[in-house]
């Protein structure tokens, strides 16, 4: 198997996701860090530049559903750390995502 960056980001997604499942159904202290490194890693070897508008819509999409499913108050005990967890992972992601986007339109357009 041939093990490339994006094999790698691949990888931290699944876990990622994994991660955030199974800490519905207990408690693993500091898997937010975790996740959230993960997140970060998901963001740098993951996504290209022509997938960062697609990716930021998807990572808004995902945030508003995880913290409204959050406010609602009526989710399950497993339910509502698994939402937690996921914002971790996604906003992280999208964090590193949407400041390469502003990088790359806050350069100088030389012409």
């Amino acid at each position: 198997m041939k093990l490339d960056i994006t094999t790698i980001g691949h990888w931290a997604l699944i876990v990622g996701i994994v991660l955030a499942v199974i800490a519905g159904l207990t408690t693993i202290p500091a898997l937010t860090i975790v996740l959230f490194v993960l997140g970060l890693i998901i963001g740098f070897l993951n996504i290209k530049e022509k997938e960062n508008t697609p990716f930021l819509v998807a990572v808004i999409a995902l945030l508003l559903i995880g913290v409204a499913g959050l406010q609602l108050g009526k989710l399950t005990e497993i339910v509502v750390p698994v939402l937690e967890n996921f914002i971790a992972l996604v906003g992280a992601a999208g964090l590193v995502v949407a400041l390469r986007q502003v990088i790359v339109l806050a350069k100088p357009n030389v012409e």
